[in-house]
């Protein structure tokens, strides 16, 4: 009889210890989405500024800044991980355009303005970069513990799933940079 108290007593103690343990993974996931959010309400708050500094040189662009403007909505709006990243990455292409029909203002490249605001939405992309690895770290070790045996049991009897990764969608991001100095 005591046997069974022991095995009993130490299926109780790991069940415990496991169901602390996928806690403290989802909280640091959790907390790893808010420093997310923090840097991607900075970018949010960056970019209409941005968009009114470069609409006075770009007054034939009427189409990029609705596609920023959308993209931008959209992204604030998102609620959920899965829908968050797409719009994010959605947004991510479309600020790439804005800088890339920006080049061919030099006198826009040269306003001061434009200028801050653009160093500050790389410092503010480096930062979202940081945070997303630092994400995508905790959601590695949360779906890890999710999946392996024996805290898989405890993981789907006590409800912990799997996060998702916030991972590059676009394939164009993913290909190398051709450089030609040829041109």
């Amino acid at each position: 009889m005591t046997i069974f108290w022991i095995v009993l007593i130490a299926l109780v103690a790991f069940a415990i210890v496991t169901y602390n343990s996928l806690v403290k993974l989802r909280i640091r996931v959790k907390e790893a989405w808010a420093d997310i959010d923090v840097q991607l309400k900075r970018r949010y708050d960056l970019v209409p500024n941005l968009v009114e500094s470069v609409k006075g040189y770009m007054t034939h662009e009427k189409e990029v800044f609705e596609k920023v403007t959308e993209a931008r909505t959209r992204a604030m709006g998102a609620v959920d991980a899965k829908d968050k990243i797409e719009a994010e990455n959605q947004f991510g292409q479309t600020l790439k355009t804005l800088f890339a029909v920006a080049e061919n203002y030099p006198e826009l490249k040269a306003n001061q303005n434009f200028i801050e605001l653009q160093r500050e939405l790389v410092d503010t992309e480096d930062k979202i970069q940081a945070a997303r690895r630092f994400y995508n770290a905790n959601v590695r070790d949360l779906n890890t513990a999710v999946k392996v045996f024996p805290k898989n049991i405890f993981a789907s009897i006590f409800g912990f799933k799997e996060e998702a990764l916030f991972e590059i969608t676009e394939p164009v991001e993913r290909e190398a940079v051709k450089v030609d100095f040829q041109k």
